[in-house]
């Protein structure tokens, strides 16, 4: 690892040292790649991928010895909230991108929800030089569909797109005006943008707090009904399929969603989806305890939900897994479940919670690592996901069998309303790499081989 900051290394690769990584198991879904392979990275791509001892160790500077883990292309995740500008009291853009890179996390694409709103080509280049001096991974920049996500007016989105913004959201607020949302598509798609939508109908959550139905009667909770997120899926499909610009439905969770999704796709519109680590985990039951780290929107939903959510991944209608890294200081969480602010950190462990997908066979290995990798370096627009000769060095080198718990001190991120704090976990990174720059090594712990504390959740 290196103390230059990542930006400046990734704009002069030539400084940056050569790595041979030797005897993992590569896998890479867009080569068709999968074996034991020694990989070379010099000057910040991938220069040569042989058969195992075929690469002289004297052509690099360091040898990582990866047997036994998964070198995997950079992992992405298309949906963070970095906070800076104006809420640093939650996250910063240097501490969210450590906690990217200690998940495994090559790049994170943050969303607009600043403060001033990320909707101007001012804030854009804000952002973009801030990561530039500070970032742990590489940022893309996801600029705002409307101004000061209000819904009323759109942002400047062809001045954004000219400073570097990847794609335009609102997220955390739904655009609730039709006519302004296809106004955006038109423009986003002149502009090769895609949207990215908070599906949710504001008027029919109408203060839900989590999800509509008996559990909500049970505790009092005012309930966020499922077809509050249908109804607003629908019609974002509806409007991609009126202007043809590509449409991305963030966090999806019910099962009807679902179903307008593939709909769309069989249709042949250009419409993705992503679900979130928590929304393929958990359900509202987890709500029962009153633990304001389990309010999110939308919210928790049932067993159900989560069933058809997992089917739809692996069948690909779920393109992409986005943990929608959300911080929150204390004075956000640390009060009634009704009043606390949605969102919780996913970061650092959504890549062993989905990977418990894989090792529960719901989910073939290939699937997962596409979700994290070329899905959203597509949607993106970005050279990534991949580790084909001469691409960027962007690698996840993934220990499929580390046991770990997770505990507050370990969290990187300057929040810590995680609902996973003293979980048990499979799966963690052990490098991580941007532009062949180290980003994450993992130190093992004198514990590693003891496995997990006797009494802890499994």
């Amino acid at each position: 690892m290196t103390d230059a900051p990542l930006y400046e290394l990734l704009e002069n690769p030539s400084r940056t040292e050569a790595i041979l990584i030797r005897g993992g198991r590569v896998i890479d879904p867009s080569t068709h790649l999968d074996g034991e392979f020694d990989l070379l990275i010099q000057n910040g791509r991938i220069e040569a991928v042989e058969s195992p001892g075929h690469i002289s160790r004297e052509r690099a500077a360091r040898s990582v010895e990866a047997r036994g883990h998964l070198v995997l292309p950079g992992f992405i995740d298309m949906h963070v909230h970095l906070r800076e500008p104006g809420l640093e009291y939650k996250e910063t853009i240097e501490t969210g991108t450590r906690a990217a890179a200690a998940g495994g996390f090559s790049a994170v694409a943050c969303m607009a929800n600043t403060q001033p709103v990320n909707d101007s080509a001012i804030i854009t280049a804000l952002i973009r030089e801030k990561a530039r001096r500070t970032a742990a991974s590489r940022v893309h920049i996801i600029g705002a569909v409307t101004k000061g996500l209000k819904g009323l007016e759109l942002a400047e989105i062809g001045s954004m797109a000219a400073e570097g913004a990847r794609a335009l959201s609102d997220d955390g607020m739904p655009v609730m005006n039709s006519l302004i949302m296809r106004r955006a598509m038109e423009y986003a798609r002149g502009f090769g943008l895609t949207i990215i939508s908070h599906a949710e109908d504001a008027n029919l959550v109408n203060g839900g707090v989590m999800n509509e139905g008996a559990l909500s009667m049970e505790l009092g909770l005012a309930g966020n009904p499922a077809a509050a997120e249908e109804i607003m899926v629908a019609r974002e499909i509806a409007l991609c399929r009126l202007t043809r610009c590509p449409v991305h439905i963030a966090h999806l969770s019910t099962e009807v969603a679902l179903e307008h999704v593939r709909r769309a796709k069989e249709a042949g519109l250009p419409v993705t989806a992503e679900a979130s680590p928590h929304h393929l985990t958990l359900t509202e039951e987890a709500v029962r305890g009153l633990d304001p780290n389990f309010k999110m929107a939308p919210p928790l939903r049932t067993e159900r939900d989560v069933q058809a959510l997992r089917k739809a991944l692996a069948e690909g209608v779920i393109d992409i897994i986005a943990t929608d890294h959300a911080p929150h200081g204390l004075v956000d969480k640390e009060c009634e479940f009704a009043s606390a602010a949605n969102g919780i950190l996913g970061l650092q462990t959504a890549v062993p919670l989905t990977y418990e997908l894989v090792q529960k066979g719901l989910l073939s290995l290939e699937r997962w690592i596409l979700s994290w990798t070329i899905q959203p370096a597509r949607l993106l627009g970005a050279d990534a996901g991949t580790l084909r000769k001469g691409a960027s060095a962007d690698i996840l080198i993934f220990d499929p069998n580390r046991k770990w718990r997770l505990e507050t001190d370990h969290i990187h991120s300057k929040s810590l309303n995680s609902p996973f704090v003293g979980w048990n976990l499979i799966g963690k990174a052990a490098f991580t790499i941007a532009g062949g720059v180290i980003t994450h090594e993992e130190q093992m712990p004198p514990s590693h081989a003891r496995g997990f504390q006797k009494g802890a959740r499994a």
